[in-house]
């Protein structure tokens, strides 16, 4: 096999090579459930078997995170205040208190140091585990799963899912397979027959574009991925082809990288019109800056760069950026700063198609400004 087609890490969309591993691997994928809406309702029994909403309630409000009642309705994070009320009139909303689930995340996180110094956090409330070798020489890695949700339950009092198996792209889709509260495993044998009947848009790491895209070929299952060639998914979809060639197979050689440091956080969006005003683009742009502040805040990193990204509707491309001295601390900071590249540009001579937001040059918030209290402007 040609090392530049093994399947690897995609933390920018590419493939980096990756030998095969000795042995497989053990990895369990923790997911705590519906983690800062769980803590809310943990904390006020009177939200307890109520929908709950962390997140604002006015106009401009977006849902950072939906209790499972709540998502009965349909209600989930990253949609619009307006809409979940309207699909919930009961919905109750609370503020979030990112302070407290920091302080949660860090008690999770000492459970995992119990058994692996192999934690690769992906945000607060979810991470992946490398216990192929463990510190407790526990050999089943299904046991190390059950004793921590057990554990986690017992310190804090709230549910995680686990997902077990022997890469990380099917411990994922474990992990989602009987939540909430739930723990499902997928060993070497079942992988490639898992993958097979699974939508598309179920598959980690393919969004609801790439997904849409996919559709429109005809690959609607992992079976249908599985069908196409290497260069007909590589000439179709770039670096990704090769990610998505051996997934469908339940391949992926990507090591749980342990203390990973992301190196920027973006979002942006393609319009089914083409913008040609300002108020129209800086409209457009809520939404992104609210994704990218989103992350920043439950994953409590900030950032000194704000790059702006324009694509014009003859897929022309340029990008803006300005650093600060201190890290970007509040969303309205962001959006400023975003605006700010924005202006410059005006007028257009050609319509803009898509508008992207990059916060780059990372950092803890609590390494950055100490004092830094979390908040969502919502």
């Amino acid at each position: 096999m040609d090392a530049a087609q093994r399947p690897g890490s995609l933390p920018a969309g590419g493939i980096e090579a990756a030998s095969a591993p000795a042995r497989p691997r053990k990895i369990i994928h923790i997911d705590m459930d519906a983690f800062f809406a769980s803590v809310e309702q943990r904390d006020d029994p009177s939200l307890r078997g109520r929908p709950v909403a962390v997140g604002g309630s006015s106009q401009r409000g977006v849902v950072a995170a939906a209790s499972y009642e709540a998502r009965v309705f349909g209600v989930r994070s990253a949609m619009p205040s307006v809409t979940a009320r309207r699909r919930c009139p009961e919905l109750v909303f609370v503020k979030p208190r990112f302070e407290v689930y920091k302080a949660v995340s860090a008690e999770i996180r000492a459970i995992f140091a119990e058994h692996t110094p192999i934690i690769e956090p992906l945000s607060l409330d979810e991470a992946y585990l490398d216990v192929t070798e463990n510190l407790q020489d526990i050999p089943s890695a299904t046991a190390i799963a059950e004793a921590i949700r057990q554990r986690i339950r017992e310190v804090t009092g709230l549910t995680a899912s686990a997902g077990v198996s022997y890469n990380k792209f099917l411990a994922k889709l474990a992990s989602d397979h009987r939540k909430p509260d739930g723990l499902f495993v997928i060993p070497p044998a079942m992988g490639a027959a898992f993958v097979e009947d699974l939508p598309v848009g179920r598959f980690h790491g393919i969004g609801p574009a790439t997904a849409a895209k996919m559709e429109r070929l005809g690959l609607q299952t992992g079976r249908d991925l599985r069908a196409k060639s290497l260069p007909f998914l590589q000439e179709r979809f770039g670096k990704a082809g090769p990610y998505y060639y051996w997934i469908s197979r339940g391949i992926d050689e990507r090591p749980v990288r342990a203390n990973r440091i992301r190196k920027s956080v973006g979002a942006e969006n393609t319009f089914s019109e083409d913008l040609f005003a300002f108020e129209a683009m800086a409209s457009a742009l809520q939404p992104i800056l609210d994704k990218v502040w989103r992350h920043c805040e439950t994953s409590g990193l900030r950032g000194r760069t704000v790059t702006l990204k324009v694509k014009f509707a003859d897929f022309q491309q340029i990008t803006r950026s300005q650093s600060v001295p201190l890290a970007v601390s509040n969303r309205a900071e962001l959006e400023r700063l975003g605006l700010g590249l924005l202006q410059p540009l005006m007028p257009v001579a050609k319509g803009v198609r898509l508008l992207g937001i990059t916060l780059s040059a990372l950092a803890d918030a609590q390494a950055e400004t100490p004092a830094l209290q979390f908040s969502l402007p919502l």
